[in-house]
C-alpha cells in the first residue's frame, strides 16, 4: 500500500530525469513567448486598418485644406501664379493690408453683432420653445417636427424665401406694415435695416437646431427633480432657474459653442439677401473674404485667405476657452 502511495510521489520526481517534460515546457514557453509580439502587431496592423479612413479624411478635407489656406495667406497670388505656381513669399504681408483697409473694422463689428444677437435670440427662442415641448401635450410631436422645417430647407431656399417677404415693395412683411399703419420700410436696400434683416433670417433657420438639442438635454433631467422641488413650494420659474437651468448648463455650453462656430462662417443667406450692401452696412468676414477671394475680375486671394484665416482663430480662440472651461467645472 506504501508503495502504491508513494508511486504516483517517485514518478513526479523521476520525470524530470528524462528531461522530456522540460523541453516539452520548455518549448511551448517558447512558441507563446514567439506569438506574443505577432499577437500584438497584428492588433496594431487592425487598429490602424480601422483608423485609416478617419485620418485619410481628416487630411483630405482638413489639414489640406487649411494648409493651402495658409499657404494662400503668406503669399502673393495672382491667376497666374495660382494655376502655374510660383506665388512669391510675402510673410504677413496680406494680414496687414486686411487690417489696415478701411472695410476692416466694421466687418469685425458686423460679424460680433451678427454672431452675438443670432446666438443670443435662436438660444433664448430654442429654450423656450425645448420647455414649452418637454410637457408632452397632445400635438406636440406633430408641432415639433414642423419647427424642424426651417432648418432642413435648404439655405439658398430660406434666403430667397425671405429676400421675397422683406423686398420693399412687394414683400408680405411690409403689406402686413400697411395694414397696421406703418409706412414701407426699406429692409434690403437701407443701411440702417440690412444688417437687422439678415439676423432676422439667421435667427429663423437657427432656433430648430438649439430646440432638438435642447429639448434632448432636457429629457435626461429626472422628474423626481421637478417634484421634489414642487413639495418644497418652488413655482414653474424658481424650478427652471434652480433646477432645469443648472443642469442644462453642459448641453446649453455646447449649443452654444457649435451656434457660435456656425454663424461666425454663415455666408449664404447674407450673400443672397443683401450682397454684404448696401455700401457695406452688412459686410462680415465671411462675405468679405468671398468679395475678395472671388467677387471680383482681379481677385485677391491673399487677402481673401488672410480674412478667412482670421475667421478660424476667432473659432479657435472660442473653443479653448470652451475646453478651459469644462476642465476647471470637472476639476471642482
Amino acid at each position: 500500500m506504501s508503495d502504491l502511495i508513494r508511486a504516483p510521489g517517485e514518478a513526479r520526481r523521476r520525470r524530470p530525469a528524462d528531461g522530456h517534460g522540460d523541453a516539452l515546457g520548455t518549448a511551448a514557453a517558447r512558441a507563446h513567448a514567439r506569438a506574443r509580439p505577432a499577437r500584438a502587431r497584428s492588433g496594431r496592423w487592425t487598429a490602424w486598418a480601422f483608423l485609416a479612413p478617419v485620418l485619410a479624411y481628416l487630411v483630405l478635407f482638413y489639414a489640406y485644406p487649411l494648409y493651402r489656406n495658409l499657404d494662400l495667406s503668406l503669399r502673393n497670388y495672382t491667376v497666374r501664379s495660382f494655376v502655374r505656381g510660383g506665388a512669391p513669399f510675402t510673410g504677413a504681408k496680406n494680414y496687414t493690408t486686411v487690417v489696415h483697409d478701411p472695410i476692416f473694422v466694421p466687418a469685425l463689428v458686423h460679424t460680433m453683432v451678427f454672431t452675438l444677437v443670432s446666438l443670443a435670440f435662436q438660444f433664448t427662442i430654442g429654450m423656450g420653445l425645448a420647455v414649452f415641448f418637454s410637457r408632452h401635450f397632445r400635438l406636440s410631436a406633430t408641432l415639433r417636427a414642423l419647427f424642424l422645417v426651417p432648418w432642413l430647407l435648404p439655405l439658398i431656399v430660406s434666403a430667397s424665401t425671405w429676400s421675397w417677404m422683406l423686398n420693399s415693395d412687394s414683400g408680405v412683411v411690409n403689406a402686413m406694415l400697411h395694414r397696421l399703419g406703418i409706412g414701407p420700410v426699406n429692409w434690403l436696400t437701407s443701411p440702417q435695416w440690412s444688417l437687422a434683416s439678415v439676423i432676422i433670417a439667421n435667427i429663423w433657420i437657427g432656433v430648430p437646431f438649439n430646440l432638438v438639442v435642447l429639448y434632448s438635454g432636457l429629457q435626461t433631467i429626472p422628474v423626481s427633480l421637478y417634484e421634489a422641488a414642487a413639495l418644497d413650494g418652488a413655482n414653474g420659474w424658481q424650478r427652471f432657474w434652480r433646477v432645469t437651468f443648472p443642469l442644462l448648463r453642459p448641453v446649453s455650453a455646447i449649443t452654444l459653442l457649435l451656434g457660435l462656430i456656425y454663424t461666425l462662417k454663415v455666408f449664404d443667406i447674407i450673400w443672397i439677401m443683401t450682397r454684404g450692401g448696401p455700401a457695406g452696412s452688412s459686410t462680415t468676414f465671411a462675405t468679405w473674404s468671398y468679395r475678395l477671394g472671388f467677387g471680383t475680375l482681379l481677385p485677391s486671394f491673399g487677402p481673401g485667405a488672410a480674412v478667412g484665416n482670421l475667421l478660424i482663430v476667432i473659432a479657435l480662440v472660442f473653443g479653448l476657452l470652451y475646453i478651459r472651461l469644462q476642465r476647471r467645472r470637472q476639476s471642482i
